[in-house]
């Protein structure tokens, strides 16, 4: 089955609109372009819905119900209960308020582990809960790949102190894929929690969390299409044993005791667009039948191999070019389509100078200076990062690395 991009780049209006029509965009790790579905819902919200939901007048009844739409029909393509979702204003901001869960949580001399392969979203937060007498261990990728190694992982689970693993699903400027099945096995094994970061991973397909495994795992709507939300599916197992974060009357599900400062509304309602158009995907592509986790999958592996087959030629051109250095597996199947190359000259210089011939994309250390300085990589001096997901066209590739080759 091949992705119809005809039809898939129908539905974002970023591809209609006239002064983005020459460029190419490869910054989509930063932040996709949302669809049309999302855009939508989220007009319609702040002009029919802009009320205080879930009250018995029409306009709140119509908006709580939109709201509700939203968490059940994600949840549900993720695997998981809708009372195990929390929407937050932001990836950081949900990270931020588990700690501080967490910390109430842990004795000291309880130990976490971190790695120095996350964004620092998934890594600072938990590093801080060093002052409160917790001990920090730091699960090291392999200075010369970047990988994570789950042969390294064991030791610092032996003496049975650690209580929560906190890794990424992908680095953000490393690009490959940890295998979180085998991960999480091995962190449960030794009696522990396993809190995941997709915010690199969830826009190249919805996650199937509940296949996963993880007890925590995270990501950002505005990099999957959607509004500016952090998403975080928190199972039940843990989010019992956690003190409530929120308000003292939603000491209850974790979508509640976990989002102290309350909802927006409108974002919440939108992200239906994000199932809506997972749907839509869907019914372009195949037969009717499956139920909402199966679709997701389903779009998630269509989505996985349009980028492949676009995502190599890119590999093979900056593995084979002595002018850079890419980070990350060669091989497009082990990797997100998130390609950093670092250069004699700074990342951020590149990227302003591939504006010049149309092409968006971005340069700097990206919030991961950890991974970068394992990697024998100045921060200050950062990477050139290259990133896309499905809408992107084998057009879009070529002109990147026509643009490339001439910048460098």
């Amino acid at each position: 089955m091949h992705l119809d991009l005809d039809f898939i780049r129908s539905q974002f209006p970023a591809f209609q609109a006239p002064d983005l029509r020459d460029q190419v965009f490869f910054e989509n790790a930063g932040g996709s372009y949302a669809c049309r579905q999302v855009i939508w819902r989220l007009s319609r919200f702040y002009r029919e819905r802009k009320v205080q939901p879930y009250a018995p007048y029409r306009a709140s009844e119509m908006g709580g119900a939109e709201m509700t739409e939203a968490r059940n029909r994600l949840s549900l393509m993720m695997g998981v209960q809708p009372d195990e979702l929390v929407m937050g204003p932001s990836t950081t901001a949900n990270v931020h308020v588990m700690a501080q869960a967490v910390r109430r949580w842990l004795s000291p001399g309880d130990a976490i582990v971190v790695t120095n392969q996350d964004h620092e979203a998934n890594t600072g937060a938990w590093r801080r809960l060093v002052a409160d007498g917790i001990e920090v261990r730091e699960w090291a990728i392999n200075p010369l790949t970047g990988s994570l190694e789950g042969e390294t992982l064991d030791p610092l689970l032996e003496d049975g102190r650690v209580k929560l693993v906190c890794f990424p699903h992908c680095s953000n400027v490393i690009g490959e894929i940890n295998n979180v099945n085998r991960l999480v096995w091995r962190i449960h094994r030794a009696g522990a929690f396993a809190c995941v970061d997709g915010v690199s991973y969830a826009p190249h397909g919805v996650p199937d969390v509940g296949r996963l495994n993880a007890d925590i795992y995270m990501f950002s709507a505005y990099k999957t299409y959607g509004p500016h939300q952090g998403l975080m599916i928190v199972r039940r197992r843990l989010a019992d044993l956690l003190p409530n974060e929120g308000h003292v009357f939603n000491d209850g599900p974790a979508a509640m005791k976990f989002n102290p400062a309350g909802a927006d509304h409108a974002q919440v309602a939108a992200c239906a667009g994000i199932a809506d158009y997972i749907d839509a995907v869907h019914s372009r592509h195949s037969v009717a039948g499956r139920d909402a986790t199966a679709r997701a999958a389903f779009v998630h592996d269509l989505f996985r191999d349009a980028e492949v087959s676009l995502l190599q030629p890119l590999l093979d051109f900056a593995e084979a070019d002595e002018r850079v250095r890419m980070l990350g597996p060669t091989q497009a199947r082990e990797r997100a389509p998130t390609v950093s190359l670092v250069h004699a000259r700074p990342g951020v210089d590149l990227a302003k100078e591939l504006a010049e011939h149309g092409v968006m994309c971005g340069g700097g250390d990206f919030y991961a200076p950890r991974p970068l300085r394992a990697l024998g990589v100045d921060p200050e001096h950062g990477v050139l990062r290259l990133s896309f997901v499905h809408y992107t066209s084998a057009e879009d590739i070529d002109r990147l690395i026509e643009a490339l080759d001439r910048v460098l």
